[in-house]
């Protein structure tokens, strides 16, 4: 067995105690220790993203127990992809979090952050439902940390908001797990794919249940309709780097559709035929219309970006419920781009709204120092949320349309992706123009503990300073990914082909964890 397999969950998962509880009066310390075990997991995760390179499935045994009897950690494309992944965003966001100041509102800072890593890390590499179970919770109770830093009335509405929708998910994954474990005899994933794969039609109830729960539960985590409400109000107030870093929650939850239906519940399972198909395609296009609707009608710039991530997902899932291998890969490429396009607009509005006295109106104010700058980030990071070339966004929804070449897909799948980006463009060139080119005499408001400060000239006071290279830095960083995602399209399409093809292999996972496995 390769020991490093586990790293990005025990890594994370050490050091967010040793940070809580050694180093949280010493918030340098607290900083350098989180930056280090971010650097070396984005290390460990560039290794085994090699590692999995070779197109084989690699299996880590906890106390070498044998599946199914035991734990076991599962490493193929998909999840080292998914992981490092993870590792690259909570480097872009930490970097962000620390030099604006946001990790400074709140002791344990970093220790969530670490907590939360460990438990997106664990979703993507566990080989057993239970122990996904186990790893959502563990994002449920960081994130709500998260959610909540700083404090704030609307933020802890919000966050209770979350939570309770989340433990709502909890409880229905519980129940979906208990008639799974009830209908099968077990949870390994690969053994549930043989044991529900010989199950008479007949005799299937019990597993059609489960597998509707587990559907609703997973559409839950990746904002679908009709549950997608919960998302809008928890993005738009929770801290902007909190919000970046739940660019890859959502995808927590499609990545457990595709893994799961396609290798326990997948088309050609006659058990379960036909049933994400039928609910997760038209699911989407809802999905798409509402957030699109949203950016178009939105008037504050935080719950706007929010919606445009509801409106990517919808985009992620209409291709991921095709499941086919073309599909999935024109669904992998996208998720990719969706996740570095959402982190860059939430920590380029965290500084725009930063130097507009905290306020995120879509209205008109006196232009903001460094106008020109941000006006031309906006534009970059907007047209790569909307699908407009040259970004890999245009490219993502290219490879999503040519995905749906079913006649019973295209009319609608077609219709409703190429007009809800006419009403993301629209959306974010209204927001756009009103943000950097109306402008009104009015001063930027100050914060209200600042108030008794002005000047008597009426002028603002303390106009907030430029924006630094480092607080630049992770939004320069996210663009570039999106830049070189299109420049290197072409060998990124080749991996992502190879993934799904092997995603889609479904006896080559069951053999590889079930079967006999080479020494150590």
């Amino acid at each position: 067995m390769n020991h490093w397999i586990i790293a990005p969950v025990v890594l994370p998962a050490l050091l967010a105690p040793l940070i809580a509880f050694v180093m949280r009066h010493d918030f340098t310390l607290a900083r350098a220790a989180s930056f280090a075990g971010t650097i070396a997991l984005t290390a460990t995760a560039l290794g085994l993203f090699v590692l999995a390179a070779d197109g084989g499935t690699h299996v880590y045994r906890l106390g070498g127990w044998p599946a199914p009897f035991g734990i076991v950690l599962v490493l193929d494309r998909l999840s080292a992809m998914m992981v490092l992944l993870t590792a690259l965003l909570a480097l872009v966001v930490l970097l962000h979090a620390v030099s604006t100041g946001w990790d400074t509102r709140g002791r344990h800072f970093h220790a969530l952050f670490q907590f939360q890593l460990m438990g997106i890390c664990g979703a993507f590499l566990t080989g057993d439902a239970f122990n996904l179970f186990v790893f959502f919770e563990v994002l449920l109770i960081a994130s709500y940390g998260l959610m909540i830093h700083g404090g704030g009335r609307v933020r802890i509405q919000a966050g209770l908001q979350y939570v309770v929708m989340n433990l709502a998910g909890s409880t229905l994954f519980l129940f979906a797990l208990g008639t799974l474990y009830a209908a099968t005899g077990t949870l390994n994933i690969a053994d549930l794919a043989l044991k529900v794969d010989s199950i008479p039609v007949e005799d299937a109830a019990l597993v059609r249940v489960a597998a509707t729960l587990l559907l609703i539960v997973f559409a839950i985590k990746a904002a679908l309709f009709p549950i997608q409400f919960w998302l809008p109000a928890t993005y738009a107030n929770a801290p902007a780097p909190v919000a970046a870093l739940f660019a890859i929650m959502t995808k927590v939850g499609a990545y457990a559709i595709v893994r799961i239906y396609t290798i326990v519940f997948g088309p050609e399972v006659a058990a379960t035929t036909g049933l994400p198909e039928t609910w997760l395609f038209p699911a989407a296009l809802v999905t798409i219309a509402i957030g699109s609707i949203g950016v178009l009608g939105a008037r504050r710039l935080m719950p706007m970006l929010s919606f445009s991530v509801i409106a990517s997902m919808g985009t992620l899932m209409v291709a991921v419920a095709v499941f086919t291998p073309y599909a999935t890969t024109a669904a992998l490429y996208y998720l990719v781009h969706s996740t570095f396009a959402a982190a860059a607009l939430f920590l380029l509005a965290d500084l725009i709204v930063s130097r507009r006295g905290g306020e995120d109106g879509l209205s008109p104010r006196s232009p903001t120092v460094q106008n020109g700058l941000f006006a031309a980030l906006f534009f970059g990071a907007a047209i790569g949320m909307a699908g407009m070339p040259p970004l890999s966004g245009f490219l993502g929804k290219l490879m999503v349309l040519d995905a749906l070449r079913d006649p019973s897909h295209m009319v609608w799948g077609w219709t409703v992706i190429l007009v809800g980006s006419l009403f993301l463009i629209v959306g974010f060139a209204r927001a756009g123009s009103i943000l950097f080119w109306k402008s009104t005499v009015t001063p930027v408001p100050e914060a209200a503990d600042s108030a008794e400060d002005e000047e008597e000239d009426g002028q603002d006071p303390a106009s907030p300073p430029p924006a630094g290279a480092l607080e630049l830095a992770p939004v320069v960083a996210a663009m570039a990914a999106m830049v070189l995602l299109s420049v290197l399209a072409g060998p990124a399409a080749s991996y992502l082909e190879a993934t799904s093809a092997q995603l889609h292999d479904r006896s080559g996972y069951i053999t590889a964890v079930l079967g006999i496995q080479e020494r150590d």
